[in-house]
């Protein structure tokens, strides 16, 4: 498969581009600063403004599916990296008729009844408003997606953490019990099969150690 990557530079972005090469995938990484990512052995770097959809419409040529792992390192002030981003790439692949996506939210601006009552009533609260801004941004995004007319996954992590791939958990349309953090190896290695899965098109997918 032929997968295109936004956010490569990222903690998440290169584990995708790394475990998709590693799998054989044609991949190309899309990044603004080609100096911040590191060689993967056959992956094709393009260098292009996510934010400016004719900037990014040469890397989509040929492609199959698009992940986008944007993220925000201000949690201090408003952004849109997430959703103008999101809204850019959203532009370009109805440009060039790729409509498979999968995009990184989060699991901690969802309270539903999968969390146990200290998560729900003491530890999403504190988080939301914590990463209040960064949620906005993740939120609006998803809204975006939602309304694409796409073939798209919301993947909404959890706490997310460094280490190698293990057993995980996913759902669909809920978060897990106890999903307190996710593995990044994890989370890349269910984006690439979230890509094949035809019951994850139109769901939000939780994954969690």
């Amino acid at each position: 498969m032929k997968i295109t990557v936004f956010g490569a530079t990222g903690g998440t972005g290169l584990e995708v581009v790394r475990q998709a090469a590693a799998a054989g995938h044609d991949v190309t990484a899309v990044v603004r600063d080609p100096a911040r990512l590191a060689p993967v052995p056959g992956v094709a770097v393009v260098r292009a403004d996510v934010m400016d959809p004719a900037s990014i419409a040469p890397a989509l040529t040929g492609a199959r599916a698009v992940v986008s792992a944007l993220g925000n390192r201000e949690i201090r002030r408003p952004s849109t990296v997430c959703s103008a981003g999101v809204a850019s790439i959203v532009a370009a692949m109805k440009a060039a008729g790729v409509r498979r996506l999968a995009v990184v939210s989060a699991s901690g601006m969802v309270t539903d009844d999968a969390d146990d009552l200290l998560t729900r009533y003491v530890a999403k609260p504190i988080l939301q408003r914590i990463l209040a801004y960064n949620f906005a941004d993740l939120k609006r995004m998803e809204e975006i997606v939602q309304a694409s007319g796409l073939d798209w996954t919301i993947v909404r992590p959890s706490r997310l953490l460094d280490g190698p791939r293990g057993e995980y958990r996913v759902q669909i349309g809920a978060n897990l019990p106890r999903g307190y953090s996710t593995r990044r190896s994890d989370l890349a290695d269910y984006i690439l099969t979230s890509l094949g899965d035809g019951a994850a098109v139109r769901e939000a997918v939780s994954v969690a150690k």
